[in-house]
């Protein structure tokens, strides 16, 4: 299956663990093909939560994967896109 196009320029964007596949969240981005959506992650962080506490709350998540979300989201606030890999 093919990877989704969010372009990010020339630059390496060192997110690495963000999906997304069309059969899983309907084709939102996902934390390593898991259920768990960037949108809710930032969701939980704008809320004030931690990355601590998304941790304990998500045991499936790891702090790493916090990091990469707020990347992805900072590099789709500068207007720029990625090529995400497709989950298995």
């Amino acid at each position: 299956m093919p990877a989704f196009r969010v372009t990010l320029g020339d630059m390496d964007s060192g997110i690495t663990r963000i999906t997304a596949n069309p059969m899983v969240c309907n084709g939102q981005p996902c934390v390593r093909g898991l259920r768990i959506t960037v949108a809710l992650v930032l969701k939980y962080l704008a809320a004030g939560r931690s990355t601590e506490q998304l941790v304990t709350e998500f045991p499936e998540l790891e702090p790493a994967d916090v990091a990469d979300c707020l990347r992805y989201a900072a590099w789709l606030a500068s207007g720029r896109t990625i090529d995400l890999p497709t989950a298995a």
